[in-house]
C-alpha cells in the first residue's frame, strides 16, 4: 500500500521533467525563451487548466499538477539560486564601469515606473500600500528573458545592450530591499515602529554575522575544496554554502533569497568566480523553471479568454509607460534618442519578480488576491511580447548610423565581457609566458587553471587568473569565448589539450585556436581537430637549441633566425600534409587486435 502512495508523490516532479524535456528544445528550437513555455505549461496543467476537466475526465487527474504546494520549495529554491548567480555575477567593478546608468538611469526608471503606474491604480480606488508595492512589481523586467535574447543576437556590448544590462542590474539589486520592505510590513505586530525597529537591528545583525562569516570562511573553503580537483566536491561546496546563508537569513527573519544574493556577492571578487558560475547555472535554470510552471499555475486561463481585450490593453499601456519612462529618462542623460528608444522596447514589458514581490505581497495580505492575479496575468502577457519587441528592437538598432554609435555615451563594456581578449588555458610556466607576451603587445587576456593556490598566488598579482576546468562549454562561455580573439591552450596533458580545443570548437568555428602539442604525432591529431596552429614540445626545443649553437659556433645571427624560421614553416606544412593525405593516427590504433 505504501508504494503506490510513495510513487504518487511524486507526480508533479516527474511531470515536470517531462514537461521541461518537451519545453526546452521546442522551445530553443523556436528560438523563444523556455520561461514562456514553462507558464504556458503550468497554466495548462494546473488547476485552473486541465485540472478543472478531471470531474469529467478522471484520467486527465494523472496529466495535471493538482498540488502546488508538493512543488512550492523547489520553487522557492529556483528564485534563491537565481539571486546567488546575480550577486557572483556582480562585482564592484562592473558597477563601477556602469555606476552612471546603474544608478543613474536603473534607479530613476524604477522610481518613476513605480509611481506612475501607482498613481494609475490609486485613480482606480487601489488602497495607497497595495498601489505602490504593485507599482514596484510591474516596474521590473526580465533579466531572465531580455539578457539571453540580447546575447543571442549578440548585442550585449551595443549602447542599448549595456544601457539595458545596466537597468536590469538595478532592477536586480532592488528586489531584496524590496522583498524585505514587504516581510517587515506584513508582521502583525501591535506596535509597528516597535517591530520595524526591532526587524531592522536582527537583519543589520545577521547580515553582519553573514558578511564576516563569509570573508573569513568561504575563500579558504573554496581553496581546500579546490585543490581535491574534484568536481563533485566543488559542486556540493556550492549548493552548501547557497543553502546555508538562505537558511541562516531566513532563521533571521529576513528572506532566503537575501541570504543567498550576499553569498554571491561574497563570492563575486573570488578566482573561483567562473567555476561557480558553470557549476550552478544548470540548477538555476532548472529550479526556475520549476518556479515557472508554479508561476503558471496560479494564472487562470479562463480569466484571458474572458477579457482577452483589456488584458491586451493594460499590457500594452503598461509597456508605453515604462517605454516612455526609459525613453524620458535615458534622453535626460544623454543617451541617443535611438539606443534610448531601443532599451525602452527591450525593458518595457514585466519582468519575472513581479511574480515573487507580488506572491509575497498577497502572502503578507498587503495586495489583494484579485489584484494581484490581474497583475501577474498582465505581466504574463507583457512577456510574451518580449521576443517581437526585441526584434523590432534590433531592427532600430540597424539604422544608428556608425556616427552615432561613436557618440553614444553609454558606459564601456565591463571587463568580465571585454570582447577581443584572448583565452589562455592553462597558466603554468608556459601559460604564463604567453601571457606575459599578450600583456607586452597591449593584448587584453582572461587565463583559466585548475591549479587553486596557483591561482590564487596569481590573482593576488593582479592577473585576471581564474579557477575552473578550460574544456568546460559553459565556463568557456562565462570567459566570452563568443567575442574572444583567440584561444591558447597551454596545458601539459595531451587528453586534456584535446577536450579543450573539442569544446571550444564546438562553441566558435571559427575561433583562432593554437594549442601545445606533445610530439608531431600529436601534433597532426590537433589539426585533424581544427586547430589553427599547433606547437610541439619537441621540435620548438629542437629548433631553439639548434638556434642557440650556431650562433655560438659564429653563424650570423640574421642567417640563423631565417633558417630557424623557414624550417619551422616545413615542419607545420609537413603536419598539415599528414593530416590531408593520411588516416588519422588514433584510427590505426583502433583497429589494432580486432576481428575482421
Amino acid at each position: 500500500m505504501t508504494e503506490p502512495a510513495a510513487s504518487g508523490s511524486y507526480k508533479e516532479v516527474i511531470l515536470f521533467l517531462v514537461t521541461a524535456g518537451i519545453v526546452v528544445p521546442l522551445f530553443h528550437r523556436l528560438r523563444i525563451s523556455p520561461v514562456l513555455g514553462f507558464i504556458g505549461a503550468g497554466a495548462l496543467l494546473g488547476p485552473s487548466g486541465l485540472g478543472r476537466l478531471t470531474d469529467v475526465a478522471p484520467w486527465l487527474g494523472a496529466m495535471t499538477i493538482s498540488n502546488r504546494t508538493e512543488i512550492a520549495h523547489l520553487a522557492e529554491l529556483g528564485v534563491v539560486f537565481l539571486m546567488f548567480m546575480i550577486g557572483v555575477e556582480l562585482s564592484w567593478e562592473r558597477l563601477r564601469v556602469l555606476r552612471r546608468l546603474v544608478f543613474g538611469l536603473g534607479s530613476l526608471q524604477v522610481v518613476v515606473s513605480s509611481l506612475l503606474v501607482g498613481v494609475v491604480l490609486m485613480a482606480l480606488e487601489v488602497p495607497p500600500t497595495a498601489a505602490i508595492l504593485v507599482g514596484l512589481a510591474l516596474a521590473l523586467s526580465s533579466t531572465a528573458i531580455v539578457v539571453p535574447v540580447l546575447a543571442e543576437q549578440k548585442r550585449l556590448n551595443t549602447p542599448a545592450g549595456r544601457s539595458s544590462f545596466a537597468v536590469l542590474l538595478f532592477q536586480d539589486l532592488a528586489v531584496a530591499p524590496v522583498l524585505f520592505a514587504i516581510a517587515v510590513l506584513g508582521r502583525k505586530d501591535s506596535d509597528a515602529l516597535s517591530g520595524l525597529a526591532v526587524a531592522l537591528g536582527q537583519a543589520a545583525v545577521a547580515l553582519a554575522l553573514l558578511v564576516v562569516a563569509g570573508r573569513l570562511g568561504l575563500r579558504p573553503l573554496f581553496q581546500l575544496v579546490a585543490r581535491t580537483r574534484s568536481p563533485e566536491l566543488f559542486m556540493a561546496a556550492c549548493l552548501l554554502v547557497i543553502a546555508a546563508t538562505a537558511l541562516v537569513a531566513a532563521g533571521s527573519g529576513l528572506s532566503m533569497t537575501l541570504g543567498a544574493f550576499v553569498a554571491g556577492l561574497l563570492l563575486a571578487e573570488t578566482e573561483y568566480r567562473r567555476a561557480i558560475e558553470a557549476t550552478i547555472d544548470p540548477f538555476k535554470g532548472l529550479l526556475l523553471g520549476v518556479f515557472f510552471v508554479s508561476v503558471g499555475m496560479g494564472i487562470d486561463p479562463a480569466v484571458l479568454m474572458k477579457t482577452p481585450l483589456t488584458i491586451l490593453g493594460l499590457a500594452l499601456g503598461l509597456i508605453v509607460i515604462k517605454g516612455a519612462v526609459i525613453l524620458g529618462v535615458g534622453t535626460a542623460l544623454r543617451l541617443p534618442r535611438a539606443v534610448a528608444l531601443e532599451s525602452a522596447l527591450l525593458l518595457g514589458p514585466g519582468g519575472e519578480f513581479a511574480f515573487v514581490l507580488v506572491g509575497s505581497a498577497i502572502a503578507a495580505g498587503l495586495v489583494p488576491d484579485d489584484l494581484g492575479q490581474a497583475a501577474l496575468v498582465v505581466t504574463t502577457a507583457t512577456m510574451v511580447m518580449i521576443p517581437g519587441l526585441a526584434a523590432l528592437a534590433r531592427r532600430l538598432g540597424r539604422r544608428i548610423d556608425r556616427t552615432a554609435l561613436g557618440r553614444a555615451r553609454a558606459e564601456p563594456p565591463p571587463p568580465e565581457r571585454q570582447p577581443g581578449r584572448v583565452i589562455v588555458a592553462g597558466y603554468g610556466r608556459v601559460g604564463r609566458l604567453v601571457a606575459e607576451m599578450l600583456a607586452r603587445h597591449k593584448v587584453p587576456y582572461i587565463a583559466l587553471d585548475m591549479d587553486a593556490a596557483r591561482v590564487s598566488d596569481q590573482r593576488r598579482l593582479g592577473n585576471p587568473v581564474y579557477f575552473g576546468d578550460s574544456a568546460n562549454p559553459e565556463l568557456l562561455r562565462r570567459c566570452g569565448i563568443d567575442t574572444a580573439r583567440a584561444l591558447v591552450v597551454t596545458l601539459d596533458q595531451p587528453r586534456a589539450v584535446e577536450a579543450v580545443v573539442a569544446a571550444a570548437r564546438a562553441e566558435r568555428p571559427d575561433l583562432t585556436i593554437v594549442a601545445r602539442a606533445r610530439d608531431a604525432r600529436h601534433a597532426t591529431a590537433l589539426y585533424e581537430m581544427g586547430v589553427d596552429d599547433a606547437v610541439p614540445e619537441t621540435i620548438e626545443a629542437s629548433l631553439q637549441l639548434s638556434e642557440a649553437v650556431l650562433v655560438d659556433v659564429g653563424v650570423p645571427m640574421g642567417l640563423v633566425i631565417a633558417s630557424i624560421h623557414e624550417r619551422r614553416d616545413e615542419f607545420r606544412a609537413l603536419l598539415r600534409r599528414k593530416e590531408a593525405a593520411e588516416p588519422p593516427p588514433f584510427q590505426a590504433r583502433r583497429t589494432v587486435g580486432k576481428a575482421p
